[in-house]
């Protein structure tokens, strides 16, 4: 699996972790239309603008990422990923709680303002999408860790675009249907999702140590540069 395939199964089995937080605010944005399929395409927008927040948080991630792939630590910063990746799953799963929340609302408060103005102002459903992607969440949080580890600026934000796209489907079946999941459901789901985290911060481990096992754990590239070239007359390869 490479990491475009991670990113979108990621965002597809965590959209139902993303109905039952963002949903309610997603069915909240009014369409002014009529028209079934001009109501499916504003909720389409709207996830489409969710999704270049999230392109754009990659392509920030991809710059912070490429300073410390080009320092030579990707070994140790995929490790360290998969470990606080198993640190988050582990609290969930022991229901471990840090703090008493006051710190989220803080932080969800700015963008809930900006948010509440754009509805406010009919700001229309792309723009809307935009600012619902910079909410603070722990599945983007996540994707985004798996960003840092992809060693470029470009594979970083195709990392988030296609998390992004993995998310759309169940959201917008859900913004459309108002209700595609029932609580019961989400619950169960969102109680499996912690062990599906075990699972990532383990494959991240295990990138991180190069045992050179395929696709799991590849061996890792040498670092240096070695430049060979042939003496045509004796056909002598220097390297």
């Amino acid at each position: 699996m490479n990491y475009n395939e991670l990113a979108f199964f990621t965002g597809l089995f965590g959209s139902i972790h993303c109905v039952g937080m963002c949903g309610p605010l997603a069915f909240a944005v009014p369409s002014f239309h009529k028209n079934r399929w001009l109501i499916i395409l504003d909720k389409l927008v709207y996830n489409l603008g969710r999704t270049l927040t999230y392109t754009l948080l990659g392509i920030i991630i991809g710059l912070i990422g490429r300073q410390l792939w080009l320092a030579g630590i990707q070994s140790s910063l995929s490790i360290l990923t998969g470990v606080f990746i198993i640190l988050a799953a582990s609290s969930r799963i022991l229901k471990i709680s840090f703090g008493n929340g006051k710190w989220v609302s803080k932080m969800v408060q700015p963008f809930n303002k900006l948010l509440s103005y754009a509805m406010r102002h009919k700001a229309g459903h792309l723009i809307t999408g935009i600012l619902n992607g910079f909410l603070p969440c722990g599945f983007v949080y996540l994707a985004m860790a798996g960003a840092l580890n992809t060693g470029s600026v470009m594979s970083s934000a195709q990392y988030m675009f296609f998390f992004g796209l993995g998310t759309l489907p169940l959201m917008l079946a859900a913004m459309v249907s108002t209700g595609l999941a029932g609580l019961a459901f989400r619950r169960r789901i969102n109680k499996a999702i912690p062990f599906a985290m075990l699972g990532l911060g383990v494959w991240f481990i295990l990138r991180g140590l190069n045992l050179d096992i395929p696709y799991l754990s590849p061996e890792k590239v040498n670092e240096g540069v070695e430049v060979c070239f042939r003496i045509k007359s004796g056909m002598t390869e220097i390297c």
